[in-house]
This record gives C-alpha cells, structure tokens and sequence, in this order.
C-alpha cells in the first residue's frame, strides 16, 4: 500500500533508539526524509548514518525538547535541510519509576516535562509551517499506562495528558488539513526494557496477560505511526489508536 508520504519531512523525537529509531526507519522506507531528534547526539548519528547507508535521506540534530529555544533551532535545521517539516512523532520520554509517597519534584518534572512540555514546544514549532502548506500530521506516543501503572503517577499522568492534548489539537486544527493523532503502545520489547533487571518478571507477567499471547515490537508501533502520518488516514483525527494486543488493565 503506497502510503502516499514519499518525499515528506518528517521529524521524530527521541529517536536516537527503541520505538522512536524504529518509526523513523519506517518512515524512511516510505520514501519520507527524516530528522533524527534525540538528546543523545551520538545515537542519532548512527541511526541517521544507517538510513543514509539503506538510500534514504536523513540528519541528525541534538535537541532536548524542554527547551524551547532547542526545539526552535531544530525546526530551523530541519527545514535548512529538507524545506520543511510535514510530520512530526512527539515521541521523547522517559519513565523514573517510583511510588508517590517517594517520588521526590525533580523525579516527577523531568517526566512530565519531556513528555507534555515537549509535544507542546515541538508542535508549537512545526504548526505554523503546516498550516500555511495546508497538509500537516502530528502523531504522539502515548501509552497503556493512561489506565494507571503503581509507581508510575508520573509517568501515566504525562501520557494520559497526551490524549487530551491529542483530542484538543485535532479540533483547533482539522479546517487546516493537518490530522492529529497519539498511538498507546503496550509492553514493547526494546534494548531499554531488556536492560532492566526485572525484565525477565516484567515480561513474563506481561505475556500472561496479554490476550494474544506475545509481546510487541517496536515495528508493531512503528507501523502505526507510519499509517497515522500518511495519506490513508487523512480522514482520522483525535483518535488514540492502543497497540497493546488486546491489554488495557494492569
């Protein structure tokens, strides 16, 4: 299925690694030119340098997308490079796990700044663009976790939020062509969460209640931001899409 996104720019946070390294090589195979947007230069750098090995078109840029100021310099190398910036996957976060009673300020902002305060700088920046071109998608990574995880108040906090701004930007810009989005992904195996010391637990216990019987990948995911950014799905706004197998509860 042509996907009808060939030589859009598309830019992807968070995507030095994981899910976000993964739609960014998703959107590439479908022809997009991508930005690799990460905190960690040096992870972007070498998911850029693979797809320009594979034929695509793609930069790196460092940026961390609490800072107002870095996401408007990286909008600027973006469209200094490719022209513009006509997708966007706010996908950068991060979970610090931790009751409440013991979470301390810092450990509660730094999650819900990346997430929440992120996708409102990063679609603050590349709207104005979108609009004035009349075509724009904004798709946002939200989570199962909405439905509450324990020690997680930050963190399913921050992804709920991203369903609400979802469903409150698709309405404020729907009359200008330009779709918004958010895909809750469930437990996705990533380097990240095999890295964790209770991942063989957390895998186990996923799978027992996962009603198909196996966990996601993060192509799973990637293949549903790359529908949700595409033509196809020009007639879907304000939709939170789950990718979890059928788990919804804890």
């Amino acid at each position: 299925m042509d996907l009808g996104i060939a030589g859009k720019v598309a830019l992807v946070t968070g995507s030095g690694r994981g899910i976000g390294a993964q739609v960014a090589r998703s959107l590439a195979r479908e022809g997009a030119r991508v930005v690799i947007s990460d905190i960690d230069l040096a992870a972007a750098e070498q998911v850029a340098a693979e797809l320009d090995a594979g034929g695509a078109k793609a930069i790196a840029v460092r940026c961390d997308v609490c800072d107002r100021d870095a996401v408007t310099r990286m909008v600027a190398q973006a469209t200094e490079a490719f022209g513009s910036v006509d997708i966007l996957v706010n996908n950068a976060g991060f979970n610090k796990d931790r009751y409440l009673t013991k979470m301390d300020e810092t450990e509660w902002d730094a999650v819900v700044d990346t997430i929440l305060k992120g996708a409102f700088h990063c679609s603050r920046a590349v709207l104005p663009g979108m609009m004035e071109r009349k075509w724009g998608r904004i798709v946002n990574i939200s989570s199962r976790s909405v439905f509450g995880n324990p020690g997680q108040t930050n963190y399913s906090t921050a992804k709920l939020g991203l369903v609400g701004f979802t469903r409150a930007l698709s309405l404020e810009q729907a009359r200008f062509g330009i779709t918004v989005n958010a895909i809750a992904p469930g437990f996705v195996e990533t380097e990240l969460m095999r890295a964790n010391p209770t991942y063989v637990t957390l895998r186990d216990n996923a799978i027992e209640r996962n009603p198909v019987g196996f966990l996601g990948t993060p192509d799973d995911i990637a293949s549903a931001v790359a529908f949700m950014a595409s033509e196809r799905a020009r007639y879907i706004t304000g939709v939170t899409l789950y990718v979890t197998g059928g788990r919804f509860s804890s």
